[in-house]
């Protein structure tokens, strides 16, 4: 032991210099002493402060082996620069690849200027791509470039951003902030959970048919969060690896999220661009999805049959359990059923928007798009005191920029003349078969949304198939086999959609499980090839 300037002794455990008990009483002296001739150069005297337990301690400075320090200090080093030569790498190659398709583009027909447009708009979706942490940077970017170049002007560009999909995507994003916030969609579903006879199957299937049914409803992300917390907290009671169920309801949530134009940003997209109503969607998108689940689940109980099995033989003693019971038995409070109140009248209403257009004169979609608006404006009355959050930390503001840069630049590609010699090449290849025609961008924009996000893939074909309808083509069926083709295709892959990354993070942050690429490409190339097939099959048949 040797003393400290305060006056207290310190020894040596390992390679760590351990003080005694603490003294003072919250002076903040640091314990720092010189070290002995023998410690030189064993011990670093480079201090890290420990904070004692309870406020009134100060901290306490345990100085680390310098060995220890120093290793760590060269690894992060190596860590960096590894990562920046990497990041460096993906930017050589994104703007190589942009460039060759400007170039290709130019020598392929393209006027120069359309040529530079293909280009910039190729560095935002493959900075999206490649940077996926700092997307909103690149439409930053490839916007700025593209109104400086006066390519567009600022009046057009505004008009191209779509902000009627916006504004439709905020209110119903605070409308169900509050929805969640009041705890409606865990009542919902612990009523959905307590049926008789409980078993593995029922359960399984319960739990895909309620993701499906909930990102109908509301959006994937949301209806994902929802899902993970009820799967992980029955994982947990039951002792089952949540793996398998995660998965499951990631790739039913996918599928529901086609079902209704609330499901996915990409549904109110399609309705916009496509004027397709919510009727629409209830008559053509609805079926297929209901399908395509059905078939979804057939082949997931296939695959997953021994940990149905599992389930069945861990829910067996629990089935007469009060404690699980409890776990699935939430009851409605009165600021749960006015939410519900408020939820429902407004699903109401938009799926009765057509008539209501009809019956009042309005401009087509004009109440598809401000009865969100109308019922978040109701929500901040109501919950007046929880208004600023709602607003601040329910809506996605990060993600609703990025749409509206994307979809900006998505309508210069259409504006340019870009969108309109796209379409005449596609119809020169592909020539007038409807059949190969839908086929072709089904599984395009299917395969695309297993590495892109699904936005940014309809993005870019919204101007191509507005240009499309020139050539007589049936776009009602391009737009739904875009729908399908994005939301289907996003179950192929871990990255191909909102929810499988929620998901993912969820399930890694809560239970440290990690599920690696080729764990979910084995479920998910069979189930998106398959669910894609089968849509493809009901469209073709209408065409």
């Amino acid at each position: 032991m040797y003393p400290l300037p305060s006056g207290e002794r310190v020894g040596v455990r390992g390679s760590q210099l351990i003080s005694s008990p603490f003294g003072g009483e919250g002076q903040g002296e640091g314990f720092y002493g010189e070290m002995p001739e023998w410690l030189n150069g064993a011990v670093s005297k480079t201090v890290i402060p420990i904070f004692g337990i309870g406020g009134s301690n100060p901290p306490l400075s345990v100085p680390l082996c310098g060995t220890e320090i120093r290793n760590s200090r060269i690894e992060i080093r190596i860590s960096n620069r590894i990562e920046k030569a990497n990041m460096a790498k993906k930017i050589l190659l994104l703007v190589f690849i942009s460039l060759t398709l400007g170039v290709l583009s130019y020598f392929g027909g393209f006027p120069l200027k359309q040529s530079f447009i293909i280009s910039v708009f190729s560095i935002s979706i493959l900075g999206t791509l490649f940077f996926w942490d700092f997307r909103l940077s690149f439409v930053f970017l490839g916007s700025s470039l593209l109104l400086l170049s006066h390519v567009v002007n600022l009046e057009n560009f505004i008009k191209f951003a779509s902000l009627d999909v916006i504004l439709f995507l905020i209110g119903m994003m605070i409308v169900v902030g509050m929805m969640k916030e009041a705890g409606f969609f865990h009542w919902l579903i612990t009523v959905l959970l307590r049926v008789k006879n409980l078993n593995g199957k029922k359960l399984f299937i319960l739990l895909m048919v309620i993701s499906a049914l909930l990102s109908g409803l509301m959006d994937e992300v949301s209806s994902m969060i929802i899902m993970m917390a009820v799967i992980l907290e029955i994982c947990t009671f039951l002792e089952l690896n949540p793996v398998p169920m995660v998965i499951s309801s990631v790739l039913a949530t996918n599928i529901g999220s086609a079902s209704t134009v609330l499901g996915n940003p990409i549904g109110v997209l399609i309705a916009a661009r496509g004027k397709l109503s919510f009727e629409d969607f209830l008559v053509f998108a609805l079926p297929v999805a209901v399908i395509v689940l059905a078939f979804t689940i057939l082949v997931l109980s296939f695959l997953y049959k021994s940990y149905i099995k599992e389930i069945s033989l861990k829910l067996k003693p629990h089935q007469e359990n009060e404690a699980f019971l409890h776990l699935i038995s939430i009851p409605a409070d009165f600021r749960t059923r006015i939410s519900m109140l408020i939820f429902g009248i407004t699903v109401l209403f938009i799926a009765l928007h057509k008539r209501l257009e009809i019956l009042f004169q309005l401009e087509e979609n004009s109440m598809l798009i401000m009865l969100p608006i109308i019922s978040a404006g109701i929500v901040m009355i109501y919950r007046h005191d929880k208004a600023r959050y709602y607003v601040e930390h329910e809506v996605e503001w990060n993600s609703l920029l990025f749409f509206m840069f994307l979809f900006a630049q998505a309508g210069v590609i259409q504006v340019s003349g870009v969108a309109d010699l796209l379409a005449k090449k596609i119809m020169n290849i592909i020539g007038n078969n409807p059949k190969i025609l839908l086929g072709s961008i089904l599984f395009s924009s299917g395969l695309l949304s297993s590495v892109l996000d699904n936005v940014v893939v309809v993005a870019s074909y919204v101007p191509i198939v507005k240009s499309l309808h020139m050539f007589g083509s049936n776009v009602k069926l391009i737009w739904w086999s875009i729908l399908f083709g994005a939301c289907f295709g996003g179950n192929i892959t871990m990255i191909g959609s909102t929810a499988n990354i929620v998901a993912l993070g969820i399930l890694e942050k809560k239970h440290n499980i990690k599920i690696n690429f080729f764990q979910w490409f084995k479920v998910g190339i069979l189930v998106g090839l398959l669910s894609m097939a089968l849509s493809y099959l009901i469209i073709f048949l209408f065409s």
